[in-house]
């Protein structure tokens, strides 16, 4: 029996990115800030899916549908036509993006939407790209598009073209906290005031997730302080995780302002979020565990 191409749907999740670490080491003549961040992924995710159609439309589902444009400014949309422009590819697409990460939360919400978008179609069309033009690609749509494209725990350099994957990090289990403020990126760029941090050396990865926890707390996210300036329900956040039992590490993500606890087991990550949850019930909270690949994910 012959497959109706009507029915052929292609799904890919696009998962939460956490910035373990986040320095600012520098700024470029064009005002782009160069980094280094050991970023990794947490096992919730959108959902992006794709089906032949004629044109290319776009159509938004999930709890954080409603906070998002369904417009060509959308990032789904834009790295539709970015691959499209890249491998002539004329086909269109019904494109359904399922939101269940808040945006513009530091989790590289949107960024994970489009390198999504970005595989999904390029097995829909069969228009793949060599791994160097599709990063070339996922630059032009955000700084954080390149790694949640390799979709492995990378280390993240320059403005974000710079993506060098690790070995497997340990079993881990996040605790993650949005506090339901806006939190605009470059305001928070804008904010940072200090020297900028010098360049780091690899982590010495350990076995397990203590000795992570160990070793990320000789490092910090750069961000913090100017994120907690701006909005200080993002420090409340910070000392709500940082108060939880069993708790290894507490974090912000990116330029916030959803902030992560790191646990070493999925009982201890879920007591501690039944416990944010009762005491600030209008807050994001949910409990996933360390991927360090995201295509396990993928439906």
């Amino acid at each position: 029996m012959v497959e109706d191409v009507a029915d052929v749907a292609v799904r890919r999740a696009a998962p939460a990115k956490i910035n373990l670490y986040l320095h600012v080491v520098g700024r470029r003549d064009d005002g782009f800030h160069l980094l280094d961040s050991l970023a990794t992924f947490a096992g919730i995710a959108d959902t992006i899916e794709v089906r032949p159609a004629r044109d290319l439309t776009l159509r938004l589902a999930g709890p954080f549908a409603p906070r998002l444009p369904a417009g060509p400014e959308n990032l789904v949309l834009r790295a539709a036509r970015a691959l499209a422009a890249a491998t002539g590819a004329t086909a269109g697409a019904a494109i359904t993006l399922t939101k269940r990460l808040p945006p513009s939360s530091g989790m590289g919400g949107g960024s994970a939407d489009a390198a999504a978008t970005l595989r999904a179609l390029a097995e829909l069309w069969n228009a793949p790209l060599s791994d160097e033009a599709a990063l070339a690609v996922a630059l032009t749509l955000g700084a954080d598009v390149p790694v949640c494209l390799t979709g492995r725990s990378a280390y993240m350099g320059g403005i974000g073209e710079v993506v060098t994957p690790v070995p497997e990090l340990p079993p881990a289990w996040f605790v993650l906290v949005n506090p339901g403020v806006p939190v605009p990126t470059a305001a928070v760029f804008k904010a940072r005031h200090g020297p900028f941090s010098p360049p780091s050396p690899p982590l010495e990865l350990p076995v397990d997730v203590a000795g992570l926890a160990s070793a990320l707390r000789a490092r910090r996210n750069d961000l913090e302080p100017a994120a907690c300036a701006l909005a200080p329900k993002v420090a409340d956040t910070l000392a709500e995780l940082a108060r939880q039992d069993d708790v290894l590490l507490a974090r912000m993500s990116g330029s916030g302002g959803t902030c992560f606890g790191l646990f070493a087991d999925a009982a201890a990550a879920g007591t501690a979020a039944a416990r944010i949850s009762a005491a600030h019930g209008r807050w994001w909270v949910a409990v996933a565990p360390l991927v360090s690949e995201t295509a396990a994910l993928d439906d």
